[in-house]
């Protein structure tokens, strides 16, 4: 595969809209653009490619026309033995690997191609922030790149107005580094701004174990036991308190309203400064986009409602100037971290894993037409930044990663770990661990969730993963049933903690292109091998 290819202008470019297909070529009827000067027109659509170094800024403008999806191809021949790795549109879900070619194969935001026989790396992406939802896909013949500029899952009506689509970006691999290394600068080229928190990010969250079920009473003695384990340092941990203390909850992951707790949780400002008293810092969940409050029916999205409450139109200003003060009242509380969850399966009715191509249900729109999907989303993060202010920190768990780095401190880049099965654990937690590592530093912190300890999985299986957590290098969060920890767990847990705030570097996985969980790992504490397939029904 010639690398500079991808540099170029695109051999074919095809925009879908409402009304059908626009082939931006010589040879289609309506085409009168000038290729040489990055200029394509084809009817009212104007699309533009501004080429800069190793980037290439892609500009959309239509006056009447409601534009789909964008598409380049760039063709080549690709010769010898490859290994390809995408990356996700929110969490992984244990599914991230490195694969030979499969044409079908959807790749959110950006691709690593590695040449088995010149053992070099390649990358192809977009930058972080990008105003489309975009994905790859490559087969023998082609590399091709969707730019989805929907709005839901109808076209984005520009209404003349220019859009910055997406900024591609490119990276040759050198001859001598590693696929890892190769992956972590080509990350790094991505996003130019990361948001990253300033110190090592460790503690408790209490929903691997209580799963909901819970109280001030209980969060008080979470506290007590996170202090017995916490090393003496000006580094304090985190007490993460999730769902369940929500006003309306009664059942799991329910809305809000927000602005109180529920009657085990009768005064949340008093439970933040009880932490604090504990010299803790605590951290608090919400979903943001249901909730049991009313709300016109113009601020309602896809106009449902559901057991969980209704699901709030983030385009729609209302909508965002709620979302802006239910995380500004969370501050004022005293809560040092947010953890928003649930937004993307909210706005698309849809998880990663069952996204694809189609990331939505069809025949849907938001409030606000002219914008496209991933700019309504940017703007959704960014008001909960604006209310959360510059100093609490944000960990967006099912968000969109691409869009979150750089607006967000910390990402949880991975579907739920467990405290109760060991094979979920090590399913979404090793994998998302290794794959996505290289976004660690580079786009966020990259949390890969939880150990969670309650008696229902075997030690000797958690104790490897609050290892390898430990000597990570990416946030440390365990989840420990208070009851049910012995004094020897609670010293290696102890030990654990100590150790995590001694890392100076990320651990790099050594076995990531033969495995979808990787068991040797290079760490700061020298190599580390695990064990991590158990028996069926260990830790059940």
């Amino acid at each position: 595969m010639s690398f500079a290819e991808i540099r170029n202008y695109p051999d074919n470019i095809i925009v879908q809209t409402e009304r059908g297909c626009a082939v931006f070529d010589e040879s289609g009827r309506e085409y009168e653009g000038i290729s040489k000067s990055g200029r394509w027109r084809c009817q009212d659509i104007l699309l533009e490619i501004k080429k800069q170094d190793d980037r290439c800024m892609v500009y959309v403008t239509a006056q009447v026309t409601k534009i789909n999806r964008i598409w380049f191809e760039w063709n080549y021949e690709l010769q010898g033995e490859y290994r390809i790795l995408g990356d996700a549109w929110e969490r992984a879900y244990g599914d991230l690997e490195w694969r030979g070619i499969v044409p079908e194969r959807v790749m959110p935001w950006y691709v690593m191609v590695h040449d088995v026989e010149e053992k070099r790396t390649h990358g192809y992406g977009v930058e972080t922030g990008a105003n489309a939802m975009c994905f790859w896909k490559l087969d023998g013949h082609r590399i091709v790149l969707c730019m989805d500029v929907r709005n839901g899952a109808m076209g984005v009506d520009l209404q003349g107005r220019r859009l910055h689509a997406a900024t591609i970006v490119s990276r040759e691999g050198r001859s001598g580094e590693t696929a890892f290394e190769a992956a972590k600068e080509f990350c790094k080229s991505m996003c130019a701004a990361p948001r990253l928190p300033k110190t090592a990010v460790y503690g408790s969250n209490n929903w691997y174990y209580a799963y909901g079920n819970s109280s001030a009473d209980d969060i008080r003695k979470d506290a007590e036991l996170l202090c017995e384990l916490a090393p003496d340092s000006e580094n304090r941990p985190f007490l993460v308190i999730d769902d369940g203390w929500q006003m309306t909850h009664g059942c799991c992951c329910t809305g809000g309203p927000w602005n109180k707790g529920n009657y085990k949780f009768s005064d949340m400002q008093k439970l933040a400064e009880d932490l604090k008293e504990k010299k803790l810092r605590p951290g608090l969940w919400v979903r943001p986009l249901r909730t049991y409050e009313y709300f016109s029916e113009e601020c309602i999205l896809h106009g449902k409602m559901t057991a969980e409450g209704r699901c709030l139109d983030p385009s729609h200003p209302e909508v965002l100037t709620y979302t802006e003060n239910m995380f500004r009242g969370i501050k004022e509380w005293g809560y040092e971290l947010i953890k928003h969850d649930f937004s993307t399966f909210d706005i698309f009715g849809r998880w990663g894993f069952e996204m694809g191509e189609e990331m939505t249900g069809p025949d849907w729109h938001f409030y606000d037409t002219s914008k496209t999907t991933a700019e309504i989303i940017l703007q959704f993060y960014r008001a909960i930044r604006r209310g959360a202010g510059e100093e609490v920190l944000i960990l967006g768990c099912n968000t969109i990663s691409h869009l979150a780095a750089g607006i967000f401190e910390i990402q949880r880049t991975g579907d739920d770990t467990s405290g109760r099965e060991w094979e979920r654990t090590r399913k979404m937690g090793v994998n998302t661990l290794a794959f996505r590592m290289s976004q660690n530093g580079t786009f966020y912190a990259a949390d890969a969730d939880c150990a969670g300890i309650m008696g229902r999985i075997d030690w000797s299986l958690n104790r490897q993963w609050i290892d390898l957590l430990s000597v990570s290098g990416t946030p440390m969060f365990l989840s420990i049933d208070p009851g049910c920890v012995t004094a020897e767990q609670c010293e290696y847990i102890k030990n654990a903690f100590q150790t995590y705030l001694k890392v100076n570097r990320e651990a790099v996985p050594e076995n990531w292109m033969n495995t979808t969980c990787p068991d040797k790992w290079n760490t700061c504490c020298g190599t580390r091998n695990y064990r991590f397939s158990s028996l069926p029904g260990a830790g059940e």
